[in-house]
């Protein structure tokens, strides 16, 4: 998970050309396969929760995109009794490590001009991929192509209520606006648009599409506050560079995060989701 640019901030420069997994959060970094599970260990209940009300459920075939550790993609299979999962990601190391039956993994890239599963799906499934992602529109409208008729896609990306202007500066809400700014500068990581989804799905001709927004608690020692503390230390570089902050700033905000003195909002989630109704006689 990661991302969001300040509204009106610089505009990604030169070394935008980078990549989430490359640049920042490498894959092979002892502990990033933790890391990535504390950020499901929040959302996953949420997510599952938004998949079931969608529908999901035996019969289903799915892909989910941009699977990590693929705690959505075995949920799926053990808890809804779907048929079949196919986790995607361009590094599937986390995915292997833990077969089960009906999960089928694929090492791919998703913004190639020539990816294609091969096969349609009743559920195209991606959580905090898209944000990290340029082209978001042309992205869409691929995925929709990917659902069998009557099919859902849903998409969830990061929205952070902390980057608004007037806001009250903490050594939270300090760190977390240099970490989406560094991000940005790094790898292009940009989620102030996350907004636009629910219209985005709309014009790639997706029908009943909906929208929710969930922000889970800032509470010393929980899942999303050890997230944040893993997350900028290991993006400590990406955010210090952009200047806002230094090493003692982060430090001093990580040690907030397992404080009484902790009152901020998290980053939370936006899902949005639209059916592949066929058209109309």
């Amino acid at each position: 998970m990661c991302a969001h640019a300040v509204p009106d901030g610089p505009t990604p420069g030169p070394r935008a050309a980078g990549r989430y997994g490359e640049d920042v959060f490498p894959p092979d970094l002892v502990g990033e396969g933790d890391r990535i599970d504390l950020g499901a260990l929040t959302y996953d209940d949420i997510t599952m929760a938004r998949l079931r009300d969608l529908g999901t459920g035996p019969g289903w075939n799915c892909l989910d995109l941009g699977a990590g550790t693929g705690t959505v993609s075995r949920r799926l299979l053990r808890e809804e009794y779907v048929d079949s999962v196919l986790a995607v990601d361009r590094d599937v190391r986390f995915l292997t490590a833990h077969p089960l039956p009906g999960l089928d993994v694929m090492e791919a890239d998703i913004t190639a001009p020539d990816f294609d599963p091969g096969r349609r799906f009743h559920l195209v499934h991606a959580r905090f991929v898209l944000m990290h992602l340029p082209e978001r529109p042309r992205l869409i409208s691929s995925l929709r192509r990917l659902l069998l008729p009557g099919g859902v896609l849903v998409i969830s990306d990061a929205v952070d209520p902390n980057v608004a202007a007037g806001a009250d500066a903490t050594p939270y809400t300090r760190v977390m606006r240099a970490m989406w700014q560094g991000l940005r500068d790094t790898i292009g990581t940009d989620v102030s648009r996350i907004t636009d989804h629910p219209h985005l799905l709309r014009a790639a001709g997706l029908a009943r599409v909906g929208a929710e927004i969930r922000v889970p608690p800032l509470l010393p020692g929980s899942s999303i506050s050890r997230f944040w503390a893993d997350t900028w230390d290991r993006a400590r570089a990406a955010i210090v560079a952009t200047g806002q902050v230094d090493d003692a700033t982060v430090d001093a905000a990580i040690a907030y995060l397992d404080s009484p003195d902790c009152a901020d909002l998290s980053a939370g989630m936006l899902t949005a989701w639209g059916r592949n109704d066929p058209a109309p006689d």
